[in-house]
């Protein structure tokens, strides 16, 4: 058997512009797996956290918001437009909200921590173990 030397192996070798990197690495993480790095788990420690404070803040600013108008209008029936009685119906049932604004605010908090808070101490250990 004869061996031919004359065989030769040619590659073309090309490399992704910088920019076709960028691209190709944005386009990776919008297909990609929550991660387990740190940060993956920092990002959902804070989106968790957000959403236990947020939720609860916003109940209760809503109920003392709705509360104080409803109070302020009754106030305004009583003294601008001298109709007492409803005026002051109308003041009592705005006390009501106000009333149980702080208390919901409370409520759920515990609530959120009562749901979110074994994943965020799972994720917590992670962080500081690793």
């Amino acid at each position: 058997m004869k061996e031919d030397n004359n065989s030769t192996f040619e590659y073309t070798y090309s490399a992704p512009t910088e920019r076709e990197r960028k691209q190709i690495e944005s386009i990776r993480r919008q297909y990609a797996t929550e991660t387990k790095t740190p940060q993956g788990a920092i990002e959902r420690i804070k989106k968790l956290d957000a959403k236990v404070n947020g939720t609860a803040t916003c109940v209760s600013l809503i109920l003392g918001v709705v509360g104080l108008l409803v109070f302020g209008l009754g106030l305004t029936m009583v003294l601008e437009w001298n109709i007492w009685l409803w005026g002051i119906v109308l003041m009592t049932v705005g006390c009501v909200p106000i009333a149980f604004a702080y208390p919901s605010y409370t409520w759920l908090i515990k609530k959120g921590k009562k749901k979110y808070g074994d994943e965020i101490i799972k994720l917590s250990d992670q962080i500081l173990n690793s």
